[in-house]
């Protein structure tokens, strides 16, 4: 779970990258950690979202929203 903590965390990161300092081999890993970390939980989010979507047909039937292969 992406905490606001951690989305501060990841902001903090990419504004420091943009300084002529930049960002330490340190900093860079735990920045590609945060990333992949919110990426998963902003697709499960999603995921989850579109789960619970359902459609209603003209003749009344309700059917879920199927995943595309």
């Amino acid at each position: 779970m992406i905490t606001k903590a951690k989305i501060d965390r990841i902001n903090a990161l990419a504004h420091k990258a943009k300084t002529p300092e930049g960002l330490t081999a340190l900093e860079k890993a735990e920045q590609a950690r945060l990333r992949k970390e919110y990426i998963a939980a902003f697709r499960a989010s999603t995921e989850a979202a579109l789960s619970r979507i359902e459609i209603q047909n003209p003749d009344g039937t309700v059917t879920p929203l199927k995943k595309k292969d």
